[in-house]
């Protein structure tokens, strides 16, 4: 029989060693390599992506004592859209002379920028990278660097990283002028120490930061580093083409156990919490302590969800969502529909991207839960 967990009552103690040892690719991306991604042919640029990627892995240097790892990728060099179009003021070169610098560029690269849509397998490309690379070696969102510096110090997270052969951010974003300006100083002082690094981001070409803050301010903050990395273009099906499975309907309050039980008989352990004892909790512990709060939780019931109507809450409810979706927990919920979360004011705000990320991920868990779908 499954043990019952609430997280509303959980406050975890996380170390520093235990904050870095969850800098690696989630589950769903551990095995992957550049062997296992299989390029669309229609866009030639996601092959050529895999051998630029490849060349930029082998060349990083293991630190003494480092062994090595395994990896996966797709893309084509460009330096005209994206957070490096942005970073550049908008300047942009031709695909001919972009292209000319694949390969002998890319391994020559402080670091290495993948622009592209949603669901293009930037992530999958980034885990292959770091997969490829000696160690040792840092794979995290951008929140959870920024999550790292709150929790260890600035100073610390540079000292800790500065170590490190190789440095990976998944989702790089500028929607908070204080956090961009925190990381573009965590990497300019990384790339001084000889750390390679690659980000991407998830926000269309030309929009990062768009209408957030003094972009002029930004540039200037990160413009140094912005000249060493290379850009890679990565082609595919946008993501406005592809249709979201619907949030299922919620289900009555007294059948959310029953339910558990019957679909997961040989979870080990369950997280049950009403919604608003669960956000409270949230709001009390830490965001980069959340990946602790969840990590041997196997299913999660979810009594009475509630439209969420703080920024900061449902900030960090996003992080909870991407540390359950990075085990693929499955989801069992009664209240309103998960594509309800949040109001409509912040679904048309500067975190939209966060949220619209958030919704689909937790309607992959809650289908998963409910309907026996899988999340991956």
């Amino acid at each position: 029989m499954a043990e019952t967990v609430h997280l509303a009552e959980r406050t975890p103690k996380v170390s520093a060693e235990d904050l870095l040892a969850g800098f690696h690719p989630s589950y769903r991306f551990g095995e992957v390599s550049f062997d296992t991604y299989i390029p669309d042919p229609q866009y030639p640029s996601q092959a050529e992506a895999v051998q630029q990627l490849r060349a930029f892995a082998s060349s990083i240097k293991p630190r003494p004592g480092s062994g090595r790892g395994n990896g996966r990728g797709s893309g084509r060099d460009s330096s005209g859209g994206g957070l490096l179009g942005f970073l550049r003021g908008g300047k942009s070169a031709s695909s001919k002379s972009t292209s000319s610098k694949a390969g002998k560029g890319t391994t020559a690269a402080t670091g290495v920028y993948l622009d592209g849509g949603f669901g293009v397998g930037k992530t999958h490309l980034l885990a292959s990278t770091w997969h490829a690379a000696p160690g040792p070696k840092a794979f995290g969102t951008f929140v959870e660097y920024t999550n790292l510096v709150g929790a260890l110090s600035f100073r610390k997270t540079v000292d800790v990283l500065k170590e490190y052969t190789l440095v990976c951010i998944d989702e790089f974003e500028l929607d908070d002028p204080g956090d961009t300006v925190l990381m573009s100083r965590l990497m300019r002082e990384l790339a001084d120490a000889g750390v390679k690094l690659v980000a991407t981001s998830n926000t269309l070409p030309g929009s990062l930061g768009e209408g957030r803050f003094a972009a002029q301010d930004f540039k200037r903050e990160i413009q140094v580093l912005a000249d060493q990395f290379e850009v890679i273009r990565i082609d595919g099906e946008d993501y406005r083409h592809r249709g979201l499975a619907d949030a299922p309907e919620p289900l009555a309050d007294d059948q959310l156990r029953e339910l558990a039980a019957e679909r997961f008989p040989e979870a080990d352990v369950v997280a049950e919490d009403d919604f608003t004892d669960l956000t409270a909790n949230l709001s009390r512990v830490h965001p980069s302590r959340y990946r602790k709060m969840v990590e041997d939780v196997d299913v999660m019931v979810l009594h009475h969800v509630e439209t969420i109507s703080e920024q900061a809450m449902a900030l960090r409810f996003v992080v909870l969502a991407d540390r359950l979706y990075d085990k693929d927990v499955p989801v069992i919920a009664s209240g309103v529909p998960f594509d309800q979360l949040f109001t409509e004011e912040m679904m048309a705000g500067g975190y939209l991207k966060k949220y619209f990320r958030t919704i689909s991920r937790m309607t992959a868990l809650v289908r998963e839960g409910q309907m026996g779908e899988s999340g991956l």
